[in-house]
């Protein structure tokens, strides 16, 4: 199922606004995790702005790679932005419980340490999807006609 062309552009639009805005969000978060007494600001840039992005980004997507001749089993770098983008979201989602709890004064060094290496982990594997999204590297998981035809032939009428 292939979106008609306006669709199709409106969908990328609304792909790329918020994955390049979850990846604005998350360098922010690292810049408040390297400031002192930050913490209850990340909290809400989290909960607030960066799991609504990562949401969007992975709905956006996942919408970009069925409705598009991309597909979304057809090609290696479709299938690992997915992953990449399902994990980064993951850890975000289970990062939400520590971050609460360091902007509610729980949590030590260590704790407000592991939020800035989180974020700049998160950073790398979205920057990573970002070149992926890019350059497009070749290697397809179909091959031949036969695979990508969407449906068979119908059949003839009575």
């Amino acid at each position: 199922m292939t979106m008609p062309p306006r669709l199709r552009k409106l969908a990328l639009t609304l792909h790329v606004a918020v994955s390049v805005g979850w990846i604005g969000a998350v360098a922010a978060f690292l810049a408040l995790a390297l400031t002192r007494d930050a913490y209850p600001a990340m909290a809400a840039i989290t909960q607030y702005v960066i799991v609504p992005l990562a949401v969007a980004s992975l709905v956006t997507g996942l919408v970009q790679a069925v409705g598009t001749p991309w597909g979304l089993l057809r090609h290696y770098w479709v299938v690992v932005k997915l992953a990449f983008t399902a994990v980064a979201t993951l850890v975000l989602l289970v990062q939400v419980g520590p971050i609460t709890a360091v902007a509610h004064g729980s949590g030590g060094q260590a704790a407000r340490l592991s939020l800035a290496l989180h974020a700049c982990g998160g950073l790398l594997v979205l920057v990573t999807s970002l070149v992926l999204s890019v350059f497009k590297p070749r290697g397809r998981l179909t091959r031949g006609p036969a695979r990508e035809q969407a449906a068979p032939a119908p059949l003839p009428p009575p």
